[in-house]
């Protein structure tokens, strides 16, 4: 989800949640303590030079639990942050506390929540490293023989 979208989509809501990938709703009590945007500089293990800019979110849970961060509020902070930072509309990456470490996701939207969703790591360079092709996987027991038409010896059909 890009900036202009959580915004357009902001603008239609009365309330706010953020919904993580195993369908809990973080605590409505959150604060979003900081809106940036993040570029990565780096080199892939192909050799190519790479870089990535996002717009980074990071949502925190205090224990105030009569505070409610407000549609128009977050509105107001991501202008902010894009006039004052230069943010261009770039895809939103969200921080969250999860119980070990931060958490970070991608961010879609159902119609009612904000669904936090999670990333996965990749190989940039399959083709240079040496990473053969996914294959099929099936387990020895699951094979079948093929149907055929034809007659068996066995079949007692001649």
């Amino acid at each position: 989800m890009k900036l202009s979208e959580i915004k357009s989509e902001l603008k239609k809501l009365t309330t706010i949640a953020f919904q993580l990938p195993n369908g809990e709703l973080v605590p409505n009590h959150f604060h979003v303590t900081e809106v940036g945007k993040i570029t990565k500089h780096f080199i892939d293990c192909g050799g190519v030079v790479r870089t990535e800019e996002v717009a980074n979110f990071q949502l925190w849970e205090a224990n105030d639990y009569d505070h409610r961060l407000h549609p128009e509020k977050l509105v107001h902070i991501i202008e902010l942050s894009e006039s004052k930072l230069q943010i261009p509309d770039l895809e939103i990456e969200v921080e969250y506390q999860m119980k070990e470490t931060i958490g970070k996701f991608d961010l879609e939207f159902n119609g009612t929540n904000f669904l936090l969703v999670s990333k996965l790591t990749d190989c940039l360079a399959k083709d240079k490293c040496g990473i053969p092709p996914e294959k099929l996987k099936v387990k020895i027991g699951e094979w079948k023989q093929k149907e055929t038409s034809c007659c068996t010896p066995e079949s007692g059909c001649c």
